[in-house]
């Protein structure tokens, strides 16, 4: 269970106890700050000879604040954000620069378009999913990815979420070019939102003063109190103009920008609910809107989810040590390092698998690139129901495109085929393998 962290002592207080020999000697002995803890965890932890907890707090704070950098949100009472670039973050915003905008390489070369439209779907799902669940959502990866991949409607809120989230990512790839505009935001939380408030005239809006909420657990624990309503207008034109990086001198990287921005909108509350979807989106938007293309092909929710109450405990960290982004920067910036190597492991598992399915089926010449892929998936899963629509997202190709790709399998009897009303099912025949042998025999 999330706990709210123990705040720092005032750096104010012990400033006006401390003689000037002794801020010498506390400022010329710096300890390491490599791990950047915080006060709530510094405060177990033995000392360096020489210092108690709070001389080691302060000689630390002392350091950090000589070399903060200070960025354009504040708080409600008016107070600066601020971070400190640690030696590991720019090391990781050069891994980024390298990945995210560059070129991705593999073993197996199989990144070509049809491939990038596959792992984009995929991506595009596990996003909309985790993202969702990391809200409330309740239920299973496979019945939203069927809802997806077979563009039925959605049954309940939770599906309902999903199918949004969905909806938005895909939005957001076509958005990366637009600058970032009040209007804009208010489109993104339209699209998470829609159909899953409980009025819908919440949609697309700022709350509103008789509205006022706050960010807490089931059991009534408060974790964060957000401006005031009558403050959102102005703090979201500042927050479109940060993003936007219209303030003259603000040299921000712009993974850091992106950063940034997620924990902005989150921290604002602008909205009724759907806050840390659309704050997730317009990181995403960010990113993209950078030249990070790559970015579209990860989901940081999937990692995220892995330990939310670390995700919970960054927000925590900064707000409660002076507004020190540097807590959520750390903690980010790894989510999308691990989001990059779980990318690079599931393009190594799948070019795998691609290479050895076409190992077995090489003298199958009758199969393109999509229809091996939907062979290699119904080998793996038997009982596998797939219709035109589910293989046309899945690929990204028009209708009939996919609909030529499924009946040519059935006429191959590699896929058995009906027709239940309108749509067209398919699913793996019971002798896929003897088929695939035999066609192997034909082509030989």
């Amino acid at each position: 269970m999330l706990k709210i962290p123990q705040k720092p002592p005032s750096m104010r207080e012990f400033m006006e106890g401390v003689s000037g020999p002794d801020l010498f000697e506390m400022t010329r002995n710096r300890s390491d700050d490599s791990k950047y803890r915080h006060w709530n965890k510094l405060r177990h932890l033995a000392p360096p000879e020489g210092f108690d907890h709070r001389q080691w707090w302060f000689s630390l704070k002392l350091s950090r604040q000589a070399s903060a950098k200070t960025v354009r949100l504040q708080d409600a009472e008016g107070h600066s954000f601020s971070y400190v670039l640690t030696d590991s973050i720019p090391r990781w915003l050069h891994e980024i620069d390298l990945q995210a905008g560059g070129t991705l390489d593999t073993a197996h070369p199989i990144i070509d378009q049809s491939s990038k439209d596959r792992y984009l779907i995929r991506s595009l799902v596990e996003e909309a999913i985790s993202s969702s669940i990391l809200e409330g959502a309740a239920t299973t990866r496979r019945v939203a990815k069927e809802m997806i991949r077979e563009g039925r409607k959605p049954r309940d809120r939770s599906e309902r979420m999903i199918f949004n989230n969905f909806k938005t990512m895909q939005r957001i790839g076509h958005l990366r070019h637009e600058p970032l505009t009040k209007k804009l935001v208010f489109e993104i939380h339209r699209i998470v939102t829609q159909e899953t408030l409980e009025e819908s005239s919440m949609v697309g809006r700022f709350r509103r003063y008789d509205e006022e909420i706050n960010v807490s657990d089931n059991y009534g624990q408060v974790f964060h109190i957000p401006p005031p309503a009558g403050q959102l207008d102005e703090r979201m034109d500042l927050f479109c103009a940060f993003a936007n990086g219209e303030f003259t001198g603000d040299l921000v990287h712009p993974a850091i920008r992106s950063v940034i921005l997620h924990f902005w909108l989150a921290y604002d509350h602008p909205f009724v609910d759907g806050n840390g979807r659309t704050a997730r989106a317009l990181f995403y938007w960010s990113m993209l809107h950078h030249g990070y293309w790559l970015c579209e092909f990860i989901s940081i929710s999937e990692i995220i989810l892995k330990g939310p109450s670390k995700y919970g405990r960054a927000f925590l960290y900064t707000e409660t040590d002076d507004n020190d982004l540097t807590y959520f920067l750390l903690y980010h910036l790894e989510v999308i390092r691990r989001a990059f190597d779980q990318l690079h492991a599931y393009i190594e598992r799948k070019s795998g698998e691609h290479a050895r399915l076409e190992r077995e089926l090489k003298s199958v010449q009758r199969l393109n690139h999509r229809q091996l892929a939907i062979v290699g998936h119904a080998l793996r899963h038997p009982h596998q129901k797939y219709t035109i629509e589910s293989h046309q997202r899945s690929h990204g190709v028009v209708y009939q495109t996919a609909r030529t790709d499924l009946l040519k399998l059935a006429e191959l009897g590699l896929l058995d085929s009906r027709k239940v009303g309108r749509t067209w099912h398919f699913r793996p025949s019971p002798d896929m393998n003897k088929r695939l042998k035999d066609l192997s025999g034909d082509d030989a």
